[in-house]
């Protein structure tokens, strides 16, 4: 059995996390001591490190939870792991291409200061004023 501490530690998730997830569902309620200390199960843990290795990878809670819902049935088809995953990595190619928007329109910001007095800055004008901008960076990824 391990303690909330223990999982925090082996997972890198905080301990409020860890308290988050139960609370949303996503982790099941511990076993508890006579002391009322949480108690965790290896079976916990796995389920922990699924979730935060989801996370890092950026699925949302709800997609985790769909895909924590397979995981607990391993006789379906893996169609609709398959499915979430693309989606993610959808999110993921219009997150790039709105960072990759970003990047040359902060670029050429910099490249169009001249470097002299904030009253000329083109930073701040082409912040100042949208239409400045090169780009549609803000509808990119939308």
């Amino acid at each position: 059995m391990l303690t909330i501490g223990t999982l925090s530690r082996k997972t890198g998730t905080k301990v409020q996390t860890v308290r988050y997830y139960e609370q949303i569902g996503l982790l099941r309620e511990p076993g508890r001591t006579e002391g009322g200390q949480r108690r965790y199960e290896e079976a916990d843990l796995d389920r922990l490190a699924f979730i935060r290795h989801a996370r890092q990878l950026g699925f949302s809670l709800d997609a985790i939870r769909e895909l924590l819902d397979l995981s607990d049935h391993p006789q379906q088809s893996c169609a609709d792991a398959d499915s979430i995953a693309r989606r993610q990595l959808k999110q993921v190619e219009q997150r790039l291409l709105r960072l990759q928007a970003l990047q040359k329109e902060l670029k050429r910001m910099i490249v169009e200061c001249s470097g002299g007095q904030v009253a000329d800055c083109r930073v701040l004008e082409v912040l100042r004023d949208h239409s400045e901008c090169l780009t549609a960076h803000d509808d990119i990824g939308s």
